[in-house]
């Protein structure tokens, strides 16, 4: 599955609203880019099905928000009515505290914490384009998951900036830093391909 530019316009949350339904992935900082076929992989599927799982039931019962995409995250720049902002992502997983974050469309402000998986038609668009902005949104923890590496690069908001990542193999426990009490058993993953 590619990730391209549907045109060079900048665009806004309000037109973003009226395009018909279809592959329109997301909007950032005014590009609007489309996921081609084919979907994500079963192994891609796979994988965000245990994270989101895992995550879920250790929340159990706590006042957080999780999700799966496609859910529409609008991150704006400021205080600019929704139909202004120019940045709308679904990540993979993302899990938010602040519930009144939440609304009708999805949410709109910063999750805490984001895992994305990577396909290697994917992973440049999730390092290079994506990352900047959750920075930019204030997200606290950014997983990024690469299945065919066997690494996860975890990037932790310090200071505004995520500096350098934290990179681990996916295997044993890891524990996601911005979510209390929210461990990630790679041993439990179904088998890799």
């Amino acid at each position: 599955m590619a990730v391209t530019q549907r045109d060079a316009l900048h665009h806004t949350y309000g037109e973003y609203l009226t395009w018909p339904e279809g592959n329109y992935a997301e909007l950032i900082n005014g590009t609007a880019y489309v996921r081609e076929p084919p979907a994500p992989s079963r192994f891609h599927q796979e994988l965000v099905g245990e994270i989101y799982l895992q995550v879920r039931l250790a929340l159990e019962g706590k006042a957080f928000g999780i999700y799966v995409a496609p859910f529409d995250v609008r991150l704006p720049r400021g205080g600019e009515s929704d139909e202004l902002i120019d940045s709308v992502v679904q990540p993979d997983v993302l899990v938010v505290g602040d519930l009144s974050k939440l609304d009708e469309r999805g949410m709109r402000g910063a999750p805490d914490w984001v895992a994305e998986v990577l396909s290697p038609a994917t992973a440049s668009h999730e390092k290079v384009t994506k990352l900047p902005v959750y920075e930019r949104a204030g997200v606290r923890e950014v997983w990024l998951v690469d299945p065919i590496e066997r690494l996860l690069s975890i990037y932790r908001l310090q200071d505004g900036r995520y500096g350098r990542p934290t990179i681990v193999e996916l295997k044993g426990r890891t524990t996601i830093g911005a979510i209390p009490g929210v461990v990630i058993d790679w041993d439990r993953l179904p088998p890799w391909r």
